[in-house]
């Protein structure tokens, strides 16, 4: 049996729907973990935490040699904080640029000198208004007394210097040192005046070159830490790992652990195995779902479905399983893979009920009578049920599961001696229900499960496809030509779904609904006006364009009200993407003159969205070429051709299969089904010679005038001024 999943939300982004399926699968094998790995009481054991006092000295029972993550830690530690912090190389960038500053500030300087018409008290507040530079009152008169030789010579030094410090490491950390050490730099041949004059110039201008580089530093720190050997600890049969009086470090306490001293047996193992069990499965299914079944894995609903299962069937298993004697052997494990089967796929299902199996032979205490029992019967539910469409499969599936279970009971109880005959009868009692439960199970679980996470199985979409359906019979009553090209498209895509692997029955059935919609309003489409009458004609193009999208929200309220499933009513809003009503486009045009600005086309689009899924697109297609062969009726299949390949052609070229997946290769095989089917309509009848006289009935119905062609303009137009996409 196919499973159906909803139409496809918009494009989540894929980090997002990673990570949701990540932490759905986490939060669920976290609870299979629970389940299975409950932990038994058991005696108290050595109570100890880090920082207490020991009360007691506490001997080694037995030599032991193990990896210690506690010494490991530490000396990971110490390695990385040996390693200082990496600075970038000097930036000479910096340099140039403080440079640069100075000779602006030194130019500036030789023009306050220079300015003969200002009074010194003014040069001078110049001066000291130099902006990142402090210059004292002093030190700027000074500046301005100096002769021209006296301040030649402290602007070169000045520049000299401070090439000197920066073009050496200058850190943030080292600029204080560096700048009181400007004035060792100075040359020793300048007066005081003029060495003092230097530093000044140049101490507010030492600038870090040098920054730190927080990624390189963390780099060479892990590389200490990862160049750190594990440590090996040692300890004799009577050392003395915990002293009385002593306080308890972390060391000891993975000590103690390692020893098994901390907590009993009791307490620990169990869990521990159940754990490393669940985790084999776990690994197992992840790695089967990864490399057959990817698409599983990014689909949240179905990660919760699987998981929700998986561990509604633990619970019940904790309940029925530990303990029992006759009860285990009822519990309905089948019904998990005959669920995933229909749900997911048979492959999948028979791993999934393998795991189930190892899963349950451990609760019920590690049987392996149970787990052979259970896997069988999962492992068989899958086979027997075989495509799932039909209800009488899962009696025989079930009928296969309970005389798997009753083998399994044989090969195990026959060769006791001391076998108990009314015991064993009951236990085959048991069986035979077993598989009746497992069937009766999955049967309630299909109309709970897929109306809770909007899953549509075969077995539904039959009982859509069946003829008295009340929506169906709606629109043969209302629209009986809406229902014929129904029928008509519904063939031309189910064909082709076969041919190129998609899923025919969802195809049939999304056809068959694509256009209930006009039946509410027949009288406005054209293969429901029988009279030649098209009431579009006495329309406003804007009015007629929203009586022709309208049918698209009218059949998704229809779909909604006789509550077709979500991958059903897709067919309703997909079958016309975002493609315009052309007709009523084109009269608008025409009666602006051509001028397509007067013009809005939006209310001339379909809602969309564009084909999400290569089913719901093969009935765009299907419907537009069906559409325009009963307008221009061909003549050959040559003609058939043309017109399958335009409209392909046309539904690629404006961007409707963008979504769908559909492969250059699936397409040829979509155009070679369609021509093939619709040469089966449209072929050619034998011209019957002309009789002298014509009997009156075959006049009356040979003789029909021939439907006016379509609009050229409308690629998929139906006879007639079609008002449609």
């Amino acid at each position: 049996m196919t499973v159906i999943e909803g139409p496809r939300l918009p494009n989540l982004r894929p980090t997002g729907r990673q990570l949701l399926s990540l932490g759905l699968t986490a939060a669920i094998w976290l609870t299979a973990t629970v389940l299975v790995a409950l932990p038994a009481a058991g005696s108290a054991g050595v109570n100890l935490s880090v920082g207490e006092s020991a009360t007691q000295d506490i001997l080694a029972p037995s030599p032991l040699a193990y990896t210690s993550e506690v010494l490991t830690e530490r000396a990971r530690v110490e390695a990385a904080a040996a390693v200082p912090d990496v600075y970038d190389a000097p930036d000479t960038r910096v340099a140039r640029q403080q440079v640069l500053l100075l000779h602006d500030i030194l130019d500036y300087i030789d023009g306050v000198r220079a300015d003969s018409y200002a009074e010194l008290s003014q040069r001078q507040a110049d001066l000291q208004a130099i902006q990142g530079l402090t210059l004292r009152a002093d030190n700027a008169l000074v500046i301005l007394n100096f002769d021209n030789a006296a301040w030649s010579t402290v602007k070169a030094e000045a520049l000299s210097v401070l090439e000197q410090v920066m073009r050496s490491q200058v850190r943030a950390n080292q600029l204080a040192d560096l700048r009181r050490g400007v004035p060792a730099r100075v040359s020793v041949s300048l007066s005081e005046a003029q060495a003092a004059l230097v530093s000044a110039l140049v101490t507010d201008l030492v600038a870090p070159n040098s920054y730190y580089n927080e990624a390189a530093t963390q780099a060479a720190r892990q590389a200490a830490r990862d160049a750190v050997k594990p440590v090996q600890r040692s300890i004799v049969r009577g050392q003395a790992v915990v002293v009385r009086g002593e306080v308890v470090t972390a060391e000891d306490l993975e000590a103690l652990a390692a020893l098994g001293l901390l907590e009993p047996e009791a307490t620990w193992r169990e869990p521990v195995s159940g754990a490393l069990l669940t985790l084999i499965v776990l690994t197992l299914v992840a790695l089967y779902t990864a490399r057959f079944y990817p698409a599983l894995g990014q689909s949240a609903r179905r990660v919760v479905l699987v998981g929700a299962l998986t561990a509604a069937f633990l619970l019940a298993a904790r309940f029925m399983l530990p303990g029992r004697t006759v009860l285990p052997f009822m519990f309905p494990a089948a019904a998990l893979p005959l669920l995933l089967t229909v749900f997911v796929g048979p492959q999948f299902a028979m791993v999934m009920g393998l795991g189930l199996a190892l899963l349950l032979g451990y609760i019920g205490g590690s049987n392996l009578e149970l787990t052979v029992y259970f896997a069988l019967g999962g492992f068989l539910a899958p086979l027997a049920v075989g495509t799932g469409e039909r209800v009488n499969q899962f009696f025989w599936a079930g009928l296969a599961v309970a005389l798997a279970n009753m083998g399994v009971l044989l090969v195990f109880r026959l060769p006791d001696p001391a076998l108990d005959p009314l015991g064993l009868a009951q236990l085959i009692v048991a069986a035979a229900l077993n598989g009746a439960v497992s069937a009766s199970l999955t049967l309630a679980g299909f109309f709970m499960l897929g109306s809770l996470f909007d899953i549509t199985t075969s077995l539904q979409l039959i009982e859509l496809a069946r003829p008295d359906h009340p929506l169906v019979r709606f629109v043969l009553r209302n629209a009986p030509g809406t229902y014929q090209h129904s029928l008509q498209v519904s063939n031309l895509a189910e064909q082709a779904a076969e041919r190129i692997g998609a899923n025919a029955l969802l195809t049939r059935v999304g056809a068959l609904y694509h256009d209930a919609g006009k039946a509410l309003h027949p009288q406005y489409f054209v293969e429901n006006q029988l009279d030649g009458f098209n009431i579009h004609d006495t329309l406003e193009p804007e009015e007629s364009a929203r009586l022709i999208i309208g049918h698209i929200h009218d059949g998704l309220e229809l779909a909604r009200r006789h509550r077709l499933p979500s991958a059903v009513r897709a067919f309703v809003s997909e079958h016309h993407g975002t493609l315009r009503t052309q007709y009523q486009y084109a009269r608008a045009l025409r009666a602006a003159g051509g001028d397509a600005s007067q013009v809005d086309a939006a209310l001339y689009v379909y809602p969309g969205p564009r084909p999400q899924s290569k089913e719901t697109a093969l009935l765009m297609l299907a419907d537009g070429c069906e559409a325009r062969a009963r307008a221009e009726r061909p003549k050959s299949e040559a003609d058939i051709d043309r017109i399958v390949k335009a409209v392909l052609d046309d539904r690629m070229a404006r961007g409707q299969l963008d979504d769908t997946g559909l492969t250059v290769h699936e397409l040829a095989l979509i155009r070679a089904s369609f021509v093939n089917t619709l040469k089966g309509v449209f072929h050619p009848r034998i011209q019957y010679p002309a009789a002298e006289e014509k009997p009156a009935l075959l006049d009356a119905v040979g003789s029909q005038p021939a439907l006016p062609p379509a609009s050229p303009s409308s690629p998929d137009a139906k006879p007639g001024p079609q008002p449609q996409a």
